[in-house]
């Protein structure tokens, strides 16, 4: 499969997330609701709709496709954990974390609206997550939604995501040796990877030694997802990126860029695709969908 017919299959795959996203949120505002209410929904909706790769839960359908899966399935788990995604921007771009004004290509949520919506927004995107998966409308047993529930939940909190930022925030104007950096960039930008791939693997039915291999190809890929964004801070343009380009740089940021350079970093990369590469050999060709994403993280221009 090449690159391109990938982007189209991710494009597809983004524009139902988006569906379910839009459907999830649907059930937040009635004709009850008061004016403080519909500003924070409307918030909700400003940080979660209309934008974004959807990468996360294109990752759980390529995982999925290893093997069986509901389709319903897939998208309510892709959808859970891109409110976890959505919510976590909503706070990084806050001006007590990296104060960033734009992201997408439109204001941030702080600047569309003020620091308290988007702090409530955020909070709220992450519990309409947990929601959204603990509740029995879609198709998956109690056991198998309490698994998930659980392993978002590590991936998000102080052992995964948040552990991440709070090490990213102390980082800056450091200078970390590279296992520090992959521990930091493990935690903050792989986590929700990695769970992503590991949920699609569960929901395949595979065993419990191919869905080692996946959980292995998933931090590979947020290593790889990771240093291209680094490299596209570095290099990039605000309009491709849909967010200040040289920011990480302006603050002192622990960076794949900043340790080893430019062409260190495009070698590196290199080293982390093979490796990837490699583990999705041992998934056969059903991996297919898995291999042309690695692809897409690589290649990408923003």
């Amino acid at each position: 499969m090449s690159a391109a017919e990938a982007a189209r299959l991710l494009a597809e795959h983004g524009r139902l997330v988006e569906a379910e996203l839009e459907a999830l949120l649907a059930g937040l505002e009635g004709p009850q609701s008061l004016a403080g209410e519909r500003r924070l929904v409307a918030a909700m909706r400003h940080a979660a709709l209309g934008g974004g790769k959807r990468l996360r839960p294109f990752l759980v359908r390529a995982a999925a496709a290893l093997g069986p899966a509901e389709p319903g399935a897939v998208l309510r788990v892709g959808a859970a954990i891109e409110l976890v995604h959505a919510y976590s921007l909503v706070h990084d771009d806050l001006p007590a974390m990296d104060d960033s004004p734009t992201r997408r290509g439109r204001p941030s949520c702080h600047v569309a609206f003020d620091e308290a919506t988007a702090i409530l927004a955020g909070d709220a995107l992450q519990a309409l997550a947990f929601e959204a998966l603990a509740r029995p409308d879609w198709p998956a047993d109690a056991a198998l939604r309490a698994e998930l529930v659980a392993g978002l939940a590590r991936a998000a909190g102080a052992l995964g995501m948040c552990g991440g930022q709070a090490l990213d925030l102390a980082a800056e104007g450091a200078t970390l040796e590279e296992a520090a950096i992959v521990r930091l960039q493990a935690l903050k930008t792989g986590a929700l990877i990695v769970f992503a791939c590991e949920a699609g693997a569960r929901l395949a039915g595979l065993a419990a030694e191919a869905r080692a291999s996946v959980a292995a190809f998933g931090r590979e890929l947020g290593l790889a997802f990771q240093i291209k964004d680094d490299l596209l801070d570095a290099t990039g343009s605000a309009a491709l990126l849909g967010k200040p380009a040289g920011a990480d740089a302006a603050r002192g940021k622990a960076t794949y860029v900043r340790l080893l350079g430019e062409e260190g970093a495009r070698a590196r990369l290199a080293e982390v695709r093979a490796r990837a590469s490699g583990l999705l050999d041992r998934l056969g060709p059903e991996a297919l969908l898995l291999r042309a994403t690695l692809d897409l993280v690589v290649e990408r221009r923003s």
